[in-house]
């Protein structure tokens, strides 16, 4: 031993590795590898418990006693009730789903039966019309035969009557082939002056209307007249007309304002009166 510290040398160096040495152990002590007490874990954690089911968020302190068989019956029938509970009103929903679909369809039918009705009379009105229009042909052709119409090769009357610079014979199946008017009458519908109405006043003059369309019905004309007599406002189409063609209108106003009245000089400045007049077909 003394020959290991003989020296100064010797002596400084041992020193030295004294120091190193300590310094060593002190730095493991302090800033060596740490770990964990206990150890650190791996995985999932689990919530302690002692059965596998269980509700509720206080974590019970000591084991629970286990659940008895009558207590599992008696949850098992509350679930059941409350599935029967849902069970109807699942049921309704889709019954009453079922009802809106039937009322719709319901519906959608009612309308296809409505639409067909109004189809089937058109084509029935249609056919009567076109049917009727045959029959005045065949009527036409008939009295042609009867009045002399002479006849070409393949039995159709030649040359033709009216005021339309078109081929035909003018006029109704059942007028007369001798008649000037092509479209009936238009006159007064009451007969006996009823179809002249202001108050006790009577019509001097009685112009018909001129009847120049293929139309037909009553046209009532309301009328002004002075204390002269002098109709000097007429409003033609008033209510009980019962057909408010133009070409009627325009003629009943007409005739209206050239029919003349009594004088009165009692009477109002305006006194209101009504003409009615009756247009047929028919002579």
């Amino acid at each position: 031993m003394s020959s290991l510290l003989d020296t100064d040398h010797k002596k400084k160096s041992a020193v030295l590795t004294s120091l190193v040495m300590i310094l060593l152990v002190v730095s493991l002590f302090f800033f060596g590898m740490t770990y964990l007490d206990p150890p650190e874990e791996f995985g999932i954690a689990l919530n302690f418990g002692t059965s596998e089911v269980g509700t509720g968020n206080i974590q019970p302190t000591e084991p629970l006693r286990a659940a008895s068989q009558e207590t599992v019956k008696e949850q098992q029938e509350a679930v059941k009730e409350q599935v029967t509970e849902k069970a109807p009103k699942v049921a309704e929903e889709v019954l009453t789903q079922n009802t809106e679909d039937a009322i719709v369809i319901k519906k959608q039918l009612e309308a296809k039966k409505k639409a067909d009705e109004i189809a089937r009379k058109e084509r029935a009105q249609k056919e009567a019309i076109a049917k009727q229009q045959a029959e005045e042909l065949e009527k036409r052709k008939k009295l042609d035969a009867l009045i002399g119409g002479v006849s070409n090769s393949d039995g159709t009357a030649t040359g033709g009557q009216g005021d339309d610079n078109t081929a035909g014979d003018k006029g109704k199946i059942t007028g007369d082939p001798n008649a000037n008017g092509y479209y009936g009458n238009g006159a007064g519908s009451g007969g006996g002056g009823g179809d002249y109405q202001l108050g006790n006043r009577k019509p001097i003059s009685r112009p018909k209307p001129n009847y120049i369309c293929d139309e037909e019905g009553l046209v009532v004309v309301s009328i002004e007249v002075n204390v002269y007599g002098k109709v000097i406002q007429a409003t033609p189409g008033i209510k009980g007309s019962t057909n408010t063609a133009g070409c009627l209108l325009s003629q009943a106003k007409e005739a209206a304002l050239k029919t003349t009245w009594q004088p009165d000089s009692n009477a109002p400045s305006k006194q209101i009166g009504v003409i009615k007049y009756r247009f047929s077909l028919s002579q």
